[in-house]
C-alpha cells in the first residue's frame, strides 16, 4: 500500500537515489555494490563547478564491498564520480580501506564511526555503507539458508518455507523478530523470551 495522496499541490525539488546490488562470485565470495546520487530539479550556480543544470548529479558515489559467507569484509572500493568540491571530495576514498577486516553485524555502525566519522570520512559514502550492509545480509544469509535446506532435504530433515531467513541472527533487531513475538515462537522457540529493556538515557 503506497503513501496516501499528497494533501496539497507541490513542486519536486530534490531527489536522492540509493541503489544496491548483491552478486555471488565464482571464487565463493560476494560483491555488494551500492550507488548514491543526489539531483536538484532546478539549475544553480556553484563556485566550484560553474552552472549546474537541473538533473545533473550533485553527488554520484559508488562503493563495492567484497565479503565472505560470514559477512567479513575482504575488500572495498570507493569512488566519487561527482561531488560539490571535485578537487577535494574524491581524496577521502582511500580512507575506506579501513573497512577491510570488519564484519557486518553488531557493532558495524560503531566501528565505521570510529574509523570514518567526522573529518576522517565522507558523509555520503559513509551513509551508503548502511544500505550496503543491509543488502549484504539480504544477499548472503537467505542464499546460504536456501543451500542448507537443499543439503538437508535428501536426509529427510524438516524444511522451512523457501525464501525465509532464519530469525536467529535477527533476534531482537526489529518488531517482527522480537523474542516474545510470534515469528520467533514459531521458527526459533528455544530463543523465545522477554525482550531486553530499552537502555536508559
Amino acid at each position: 500500500m503506497p503513501l496516501s495522496p499528497a494533501s496539497t499541490a507541490r513542486e519536486p525539488i530534490h531527489t536522492r537515489q540509493v541503489e544496491c546490488h548483491g552478486y555471488r562470485r565464482v571464487d565463493g565470495l560476494w560483491d555488494i555494490e551500492g550507488r548514491i546520487t543526489d539531483r536538484k530539479r532546478y539549475s544553480y550556480d556553484s563556485s566550484e563547478r560553474g552552472t549546474v543544470a537541473a538533473g545533473t548529479p550533485v553527488h554520484d558515489m559508488w562503493i563495492r564491498l567484497t565479503v565472505d559467507d560470514t559477512l567479513l569484509v575482504h575488500a572495498i572500493e570507493a569512488v566519487t564520480d561527482t561531488a560539490p568540491y571535485p578537487a577535494t571530495c574524491p581524496g577521502i576514498a582511500a580512507a575506506y580501506q579501513q573497512v577491510v577486516g570488519l564484519r557486518i553485524g553488531p557493532g558495524w555502525t560503531r566501528a565505521l564511526k570510529e574509523r570514518l566519522g567526522g573529518v576522517h570520512g565522507c558523509t555520503h559514502l559513509s551513509e551508503l555503507l548502511g544500505p550496503i550492509a543491509t543488502t549484504a545480509f539480504q544477499t548472503v544469509i537467505p542464499f546460504k539458508s536456501r543451500e542448507e535446506r537443499a543439503r538437508r532435504k535428501p536426509q529427510g530433515q524438516t524444511q522451512g518455507q523457501d525464501g525465509e531467513t532464519s530469525p536467529f541472527p535477527l533476534l531482537n533487531t526489529c518488531h517482527t523478530f522480537r523474542a516474545d513475538g510470534p515469528v520467533v515462537a514459531k521458527y526459533a522457540p528455544h530463543l523465545a523470551g522477554p525482550v531486553p529493556e530499552r537502555p536508559k538515557k
